[in-house]
């Protein structure tokens, strides 16, 4: 642990049963397939998909604490792994922060965590989740969709590869604008038949 942290207190149960590690593996992958790359919100996920970069990691974490600890040790792993095999992780929690403000509160953790080892500027987080929300959004907004994911997760980059990524793309701030567009254009009911079909994997 990091001493002097205060980390968020979960207060709501779990409403649906766990999945399994493979289903959780499965249905993000798809997530990230079908509607990530398939819907071209992020340009730079198709290479690290295509050759196999990318380390999923299931976390059995249902308290802060003990995600905390999975997130050290994936941070720690992912600096120590050969690029050209982990490019990046995609950390899933599904028993741990289901209600979207806890998790938010838990990003400024996952950040100071980033710092408290020395990783600032070789690592970041991104952050994604089924119920997120921006501020100032309504929630059925469907700008709130562009980092919706099956479950909740934590998406560890290597800063070199990010900055590699967006030196290919010279309009990559424009990217969130396409994407929140993209997704209006496709409507709830559109993006519904695609997330029923992630399920299902």
């Amino acid at each position: 642990m990091i001493a002097g942290l205060t980390l968020p207190r979960m207060i709501m149960p779990p409403s649906t049963p766990w999945p399994s590690d493979d289903v959780a593996i499965a249905q993000t992958r798809a997530w990230l397939t079908e509607i990530v790359i398939g819907l071209e919100l992020c340009p730079f996920a198709k290479p690290v998909h295509v050759k196999g970069q990318i380390r999923y990691v299931v976390s059995s974490a249902e308290e802060p604490e003990a995600l905390l600890q999975d997130l050290l040790n994936e941070l720690h792993g992912l600096v120590d792994a050969d690029p050209a095999l982990v490019d990046t992780t995609l950390l899933i929690h599904p028993r741990a922060l289901p209600d979207f403000l806890e998790y938010n509160d838990f990003l400024s953790v996952a950040e100071f965590a980033v710092e408290d080892l020395g990783l600032l500027g070789k690592v970041q987080i991104a952050s994604f989740h089924p119920g997120y929300l921006y501020a100032g959004n309504a929630a059925d907004d469907l700008a709130n969709y562009v980092t919706r994911s099956p479950y909740p997760m934590l998406h560890l980059l290597r800063e070199e590869s990010v900055d590699r990524a967006v030196s290919v793309f010279p309009d990559a701030s424009q990217i969130v604008d396409k994407n929140i567009k993209t997704l209006r254009s496709l409507g709830l009911a559109g993006w519904r038949r695609l997330m029923a079909g992630v399920l299902q994997s």
